[in-house]
C-alpha cells in the first residue's frame, strides 16, 4: 500500500517471495523507494519471516530498522514498512486457502504461524512440555545439541509460548557475524560511528525489542563482543556503537550451541559469567539416532514440504527407502534427513521414493574411502546443486535457502568446481 493505493498479492503457503522495483523480484513494485532487491518474505510452515536484503532506505517493523540479512518473525497482519510502501502479510485460513481461492479484496498469503513440531518420541514429549513451562517465564535459556538436531525448532516453540509470542523473534547466526563488524550488527551504529556509517542503524538486539533474540552457535562470538554482551545482558541497557548514551531494552535471551560451553569456558575461549547469565535454563535437544521412532513421520512432513514447493504431489516410500531412512545413523541429524529428503523429491522420477533414490548408500561409500570430512563435503555439494536447481541459478536465494552468508556460498562453488550461473 502506497499513498492509500493498495494491490493484493496472492503469496505461496511455503518459499521464498522476493519484493523490490527490479525485473528479477518475485513482486516487483514500481515505487522509487525501494531497492531493485528491497526484502524477501520468507513463508515456512511455522509463520512468515522477513529478510531486509541490504535496501537503501531500508526495511521496518513497528518504527524500528530492521538489521540487514536479519530473519525476523512478522506476526499476522502486522504491517512492515519497506522505504515508503506498507506492507501486510494477512492470515487468510480456512477454506479459501485449502483451494487456492483468493479473497481479492485483502492481502493474503499464510495458513497459520502456529509452531508445531512432529513429537513422537516420549524423550522429545517431555523436552517440548519443559519449553513450553519454561517459555511462560523471563528467564534467558541456553538451548544445547548437536549441530541439525533441531535447536531452532525448541527455540521457536519456547517464543510462541511465552508472553511475547506476538513481539519479534530475531535469529543471529553468531558464527556468521565477521569480527570487523559483530558489534555493529548486535549492538547498533549512530551516524559517523567509522568509515561507511552513513545512518544510524539499529543492531539484532534492538531489532528484538518487546520479544525474544536467538543467539545461534553462540560459542562462536569472540570474547570482545562477548563481554559487551554480558553488560546488555545483565543490566538490560545498550549503547549502540559510536554513541555515549545507552538506551534501555526489553528482550529475553536464547542460546543455542553445539558446544560445551563449560568446557569451552574452564578453557579460556567463552566467558563463564556469560555462560552463567544465559544457562539460567539448559534444554538439551537429542540427535536424532536417539529419537528413530520420530524418523518415518519427518520424512513425510519433509517430502510433503519440498514436493509442495515445486508443484508435485506429494511422493510416497517404497518399504525399502524406509528401512533406509531407519537404519541410517544421521550424523547431521534433522538438517541432514530434510536435505535428503528435499533431494530425493526433486530428483524423483515417478510417484514413488525408491532406496536408491535417497543416495545414502553413495555417501556412506564416499565416506567409507574418503573419511568422514569427504562425506560432509559431498553432501554439502549435493545440497548446494539441488538449491541452485530450485532457484533456478539465483545464487543469493540459493545462499538464503541453505541458511549460508553469499560470500561463503561463492567461496564453495569454486571449491566444489562448480560454475557459477550467469543472467542470461
Amino acid at each position: 500500500m502506497h499513498d492509500g493505493d493498495m494491490t493484493v498479492h496472492p503469496l505461496p503457503l511455503v518459499g521464498e517471495v522476493a519484493i523490490g522495483r527490479g525485473a528479477d523480484a518475485d513482486i516487483q513494485i514500481d515505487e522509487p523507494s525501494l531497492s531493485r532487491l528491497h526484502l524477501t518474505l520468507v513463508l515456512e510452515d511455522r509463520g512468515v519471516v522477513v529478510i531486509d536484503r541490504g535496501s537503501a532506505n531500508g526495511s521496518s517493523i513497528r518504527g524500528a530498522r530492521l538489521p540487514a540479512g536479519a530473519r525476523v518473525q512478522v506476526a499476522p497482519n502486522e504491517a512492515i514498512g519497506a522505504g515508503d510502501v506498507t506492507l501486510v502479510v494477512q492470515d487468510i485460513g480456512g477454506a479459501a486457502a485449502s483451494t487456492g481461492e483468493i479473497d481479492r479484496k485483502r492481502p493474503s498469503g499464510i495458513v497459520s504461524i502456529d509452531v508445531v513440531p512432529i513429537v513422537i518420541d516420549p524423550v522429545m514429549r517431555q523436552l517440548y512440555e519443559l519449553t513450553a513451562r519454561v517459555g511462560r517465564g523471563t528467564i534467558n535459556v541456553l538451548v544445547v545439541g548437536e549441530t541439525g538436531a533441531g535447536k531452532e525448532i525448541v527455540c521457536e516453540v519456547l517464543h510462541a509460548s511465552s508472553p511475547r509470542a506476538k513481539g519479534p523473534l530475531v535469529r543471529v547466526n553468531c558464527a556468521a557475524l565477521t569480527d570487523s563488524l559483530v558489534e555493529s550488527e548486535l549492538f547498533g551504529h549512530q551516524k559517523g560511528a567509522f568509515t561507511g556509517a552513513d545512518t544510524d542503524r539499529i543492531g539484532y538486539i534492538e531489532a528484538a525489542h518487546g520479544g525474544t533474540l536467538l543467539l545461534d552457535e553462540i560459542g562462536e562470538l569472540p570474547l570482545a563482543a562477548q563481554a559487551k554482551l554480558l553488560r546488555v545482558v545483565e543490566e538490560h541497557r545498550l549503547t549502540r556503537l559510536g554513541s555515549t548514551t545507552s538506551r534501555p531494552i526489553d528482550v529475553r535471551f536464547v542460546a543455542a550451541t553445539h558446544r560445551d560451553l563449560e568446557s569451552e569456558a574452564a578453557a579460556g575461549r567463552f566467558r563463564q559469567d556469560l555462560f552463567f547469565r544465559l544457562a539460567g535454563v539448559v534444554l538439551a535437544v537429542p540427535a536424532l539416532r536417539e529419537r528413530r521412532t520420530e524418523i518415518e513421520a519427518l520424512a513425510h512432513a519433509f517430502a510433503k514440504s519440498a514436493a509442495s514447493r515445486i508443484g508435485r504431489p506429494q511422493p510416497r516410500f517404497a518399504d525399502a527407502a524406509l528401512a533406509a531412512l531407519h537404519s541410517h545413523e544421521w550424523p547431521g541429524n534433522v538438517r541432514e534427513l530434510r536435505n535428503v529428503i528435499e533431494r530425493a523429491v526433486l530428483l524423483a522420477e515417478g510417484s514413488v521414493i525408491e532406496r536408491a533414490g535417497l543416495q545414502l548408500g553413495a555417501v556412506r561409500s564416499v565416506a567409507a574411502s574418503a573419511g568422514l570430512s569427504d562425506e560432509l563435503a559431498n553432501i554439502e555439494r549435493q545440497r548446494i546443486l539441488a538449491a541452485l536447481e530450485r532457484c533456478n541459478g539465483n545464487q543469493t536465494r540459493a545462499a538464503d535457502l541453505l541458511g549460508m552468508p553469499r560470500r561463503t556460498f561463492v567461496k564453495r562453488l569454486g571449491a566444489y568446481g562448480i560454475a557459477r550461473p550467469r543472467k542470461k
